[in-house]
Formats: C-alpha cells, structure tokens, sequence
C-alpha cells in the first residue's frame, strides 16, 4: 500500500470535511458572498508568500538534481502561476498592490504557515513534503470536484479560481508532491511514517480552520473586526 493510500484510507472522514465545508460548497454553487472571497483571496495571497518557502527550503534539502528540479518548478508556479491569479482577482475586487502588501494575516494563517515552515526547517525532506501535501492535492480534489458542477467553470466571479485548480497544470504540480511524498515514505520505519501522518493530519485541520476562518472573516478575536 502506498502511503498516500494508508493516510487517506485511515483520515477520510477529516479529509472529506473540507470538501463539505460552506466556503467550498456556495463557492462552487455560485453563492458565496462576495465579501468572504475578498477575505479568502487576501488571506490566501499572505499564505502563499510563506507556502512558497517551503519550495526553497525543499530544494536546499533535495538529495538530487531531480528532486531539486521538482520543487524548483514548484516554487515558480506558486509564485507564477497561483499567485499570478490572486493578483488578477486582488484588481478586480479592487484591492490595491498596497493593500495586499500591508495586509495583517489571520491568527489562523500565521498559525498555519508557522507550523509548515517550523516542519520544513527542522525535519527531514519527507517531513516537508508532508507538511504541503495536503493543500496541494486538496486544492486539485476541490477544484476538479466544483468544475464538475455545471456552470461552475463560467462563473463571473468564481469561474477563474474553478478553472485554475481543476487545471491540467495545477493537475501536474500537485501530481508532483503526490509521487514524491510516496517515493520518499517508501521504506521508512513505521515511527517515521506515525509521524508524517501526523503531519498531514494537522496540515489537513488547518486546511478547514483555514476555509472556516475566510467564510467568517476572523482576525483576533480580542481586537475590533476590520472590514476588508
């Protein structure tokens, strides 16, 4: 059994929980409030950012030219291609370059980017690869599901978003942590393999936490909520 198999054979209900989640579902039906997607999108462009660095880290701690190679391509089609499309939605929302810039990100999204890059610099290179996996191959699951949904794809406001993740390229990407993730638990004893589905256990909560905060738009819960 692969381990990607294992992980989502034994995580499945937690996993389908982020499928089913309101953001998600009125996103693909076309009725989630417009409000919640500026949210998401600026959010998700301050994730992005250190999401990015764990290409770069991965790519220092590559043991060949290879894999190396693979999260380089990573690392530019996050930064190319992913964010290339929150930059597009960030102007027509009318969210300006300054505004993203200065943008304070969500208890939620420093927790989430702190945990992966705190598993990217101290673990090993599988550890890594198991602390991006879970967003990535969600994202791919998530946007193949929704374009399945007719009209989903045509969208005004939502369309762009469907299409890039139930796209050929994302497909590709996501494809590539999902072979090296395998490729790299092959063999491992089975406390090294505990703990990188622990891991991915914890990156797949945060994943929900994550769609949860946008649909609710939470900063600090001690501080005045500021409409963004």
């Amino acid at each position: 059994m692969k381990f990607t198999d294992r992980i989502f054979e034994k995580y499945q209900s937690v996993w389908r929980k982020n499928h089913e989640h309101p953001f998600v579902k009125e996103l693909g039906a076309g009725t989630l409030d417009p409000g919640k997607f500026r949210f998401y999108m600026i959010q998700d462009y301050l994730y992005l950012i250190e999401y990015s660095k764990l290409f770069a880290l991965g790519a220092v701690k590559a043991t060949n030219l290879e894999v190396m190679t693979i999260f380089a391509n990573l690392l530019y089609y996050t930064m190319n291609g992913e964010m290339e499309l929150h930059r597009n939605y960030a102007s027509r929302f009318g969210i300006t370059e300054r505004e993203l810039e200065e943008a304070e990100p969500s208890p939620v999204t420093l927790a989430y980017t702190h945990y992966m890059l705190a598993v990217a610099q101290n673990g090993s290179l599988a550890e890594l690869v198991a602390a991006h996996f879970a967003c990535a191959w969600s994202y791919w699951e998530i946007g193949c599901e929704l374009a399945k949904i007719e009209g989903a794809k045509e969208h005004e406001l939502y369309g762009d978003w469907i299409k890039t993740y139930s796209s050929e390229e994302f497909g590709q990407s996501a494809q590539w942590n999902f072979d090296l993730l395998n490729e790299l638990a092959e063999g491992k004893p089975e406390s090294e393999l505990l703990r990188l589905e622990d891991i991915f256990l914890n990156t797949t909560r945060f994943e929900y936490m994550f769609w949860d905060m946008a649909y609710r738009k939470q900063m600090w819960p001690m501080d005045e909520q500021v409409s963004v």
